[in-house]
């Protein structure tokens, strides 16, 4: 094979390597802290977990209730029957910990039941957290 061929071959391997690469080397998503979420927004999106959540007190449906979540241990809602890795996760939800969790439940608390499979988009989890924010 002559040095032109192989250079082409190497050319094309890359080329065709590009798209993976440039996945891999995708940016973070940004940190929650710089993020303002708007709760208005936020029930928009919340209108997703509906199906299983709703945010009235002592309320449980597919879903435990998610009225004050935010500085609530994990797997402590009475009357819910929550999976094991819920119950022993040992995970407060706060903000920050609900902004990773929303992303990806499965991957936050591996063994979850919750079926969701997340909300990739950032500022929609900032505006869901917003909206979650105002149910104390």
């Amino acid at each position: 094979m002559s040095n032109i061929v192989r250079t082409l071959v190497s050319a094309g391997t890359l080329l065709l390597a590009a798209p993976a690469l440039a996945q891999a080397a995708a940016p973070p998503a940004p940190a929650y802290a710089t993020l303002k979420g708007n709760a208005a927004a936020g029930e928009k999106v919340f209108a997703q977990c509906r199906a299983c959540h709703v945010t009235d007190k002592g309320v449980n449906r597919v879903g435990p209730s998610l009225h004050g979540i935010i500085g609530r241990k994990s797997g402590s809602v009475a009357g819910f029957k929550y999976s094991k890795a819920n119950q022993s996760a040992n995970v407060v939800w706060t903000e920050e910990n609900l902004y990773r969790y929303l992303e990806n439940p499965r991957k936050f608390i591996p063994g979850t039941t919750m079926a969701f499979a997340g909300l990739r988009n950032p500022q929609q989890r900032a505006d869901v957290i917003a909206y979650l924010r105002q149910f104390k």
